[in-house]
C-alpha cells in the first residue's frame, strides 16, 4: 500500500485542480469582399491551413457576381467560416469595423484582417499571431527589412511611400508602414477604442486607426511581408476617394499638431 496522503496534500490538491486554467486565445480572421468570387474558394483553404484554429469572417458587400451566396455554400461545409451580409457597397473601412464589432461581441482575444485578393498572403498569419503575443497591433509592414512589393507600378509605390512618411511625421505613427491593412488587433484594444468616432471610411482608415491606437497607448509592433498586387479579379482604386482621403489625414495631422502644443 502507498503512504497515505496527508490533509495538506489533499486540500492543495483540490486547490489545484479548482483553479480556472487560461484558454487558448480565439482568433478571427476577417476578409471584405466585392466580387471576389474567384479569389474566395482559394483564400478560405490559404486561411484554414495557415491557421487552422482560426474562424474566418467573410464580410460580403452584396457582390454582383455571387460571392456572397458562394461564402454561404463555404460556411454551410465548415462551421469555422463566419458570412455577413450587407445591403451594398459601403467601403472597406465599414467594413473592417463591422469585423471589429463582431470579434469583440463573439469573445474573440485578436482579429486579423487582410484583403480577399491574395495582396495579403495567408502564409504570413503564424508570425503575425506569434508576434501578438506581445503586442496589441502588429502590422504586416512592407517597409521593414524583410518586407516588399511585387507588380507595382513605380508611381504607386513612390505614392505609398510618400504617404507614409507624411502621416508618420504629422501624426507621429510608431511604424514604418502605416498604410497597410495587413494587421492584428488584440479585441481589448479595440473594445477601449471609440470606433464610432473614426472619420475615416475609406483609404485613410488604416492610417487613422494607428492614430486612435497610439493614443490609446497600444504596443505596435511589425512583421516583415511582401504585398503583391492582385493576379485575379479587378483592382477598386478609387481617386476621388484618395483625394477625400488626403483630406481626413491632413485634418488629423492638424488635430494631432494642436494636441501636442
Amino acid at each position: 500500500m502507498g503512504c497515505p496522503q496527508t490533509q495538506g496534500q489533499a486540500a492543495g490538491s483540490v486547490n489545484a485542480s479548482s483553479e480556472p486554467q487560461p484558454h487558448p486565445p480565439r482568433w478571427l480572421v476577417g476578409t471584405a469582399t466585392y466580387n471576389e468570387a474567384e479569389n474566395l474558394p482559394r483564400l478560405v483553404s490559404a486561411v484554414r491551413t495557415a491557421m487552422p484554429a482560426a474562424d474566418l469572417l467573410v464580410i460580403d458587400d452584396a457582390s454582383p457576381d455571387g460571392t456572397g451566396a458562394l461564402a454561404d455554400a463555404l460556411a454551410a461545409a465548415d462551421p469555422q467560416i463566419k458570412v455577413l451580409h450587407r445591403s451594398g457597397k459601403l467601403g472597406l473601412g465599414t467594413a473592417i469595423l463591422t469585423g471589429m464589432s463582431y470579434a469583440t461581441a463573439h469573445e474573440y482575444d485578436f482579429f486579423i484582417n487582410l484583403d480577399a485578393d491574395f495582396s495579403h498572403d495567408p502564409k504570413y498569419l503564424p508570425a503575425m499571431a506569434d508576434r501578438a503575443a506581445a503586442a496589441d497591433v502588429v502590422i504586416g509592414s512592407r517597409y521593414i527589412p524583410g518586407g516588399g512589393v511585387r507588380n507595382w507600378p513605380w508611381s504607386r509605390y513612390l505614392i505609398s511611400r510618400l504617404v507614409n512618411v507624411l502621416c508618420r511625421v504629422l501624426l507621429g505613427l510608431p511604424a514604418n508602414d502605416v498604410s497597410g491593412g495587413y494587421r492584428c488587433y488584440r479585441t481589448d484594444l479595440l473594445r477601449r477604442l471609440r470606433l464610432v468616432d473614426l472619420r475615416s471610411r475609406g483609404y485613410s482608415f488604416q492610417e487613422e486607426m494607428l492614430y486612435r491606437c497610439k493614443q490609446a497607448g497600444a504596443r505596435i509592433r511589425e512583421v516583415p511581408i511582401v504585398f503583391v498586387d492582385r493576379d485575379r479579379g479587378q483592382s477598386k482604386v478609387n481617386v476621388h476617394e484618395m483625394v477625400r482621403s488626403l483630406a481626413v489625414l491632413l485634418g488629423l495631422g492638424w488635430q494631432a499638431w494642436v494636441n501636442d502644443r
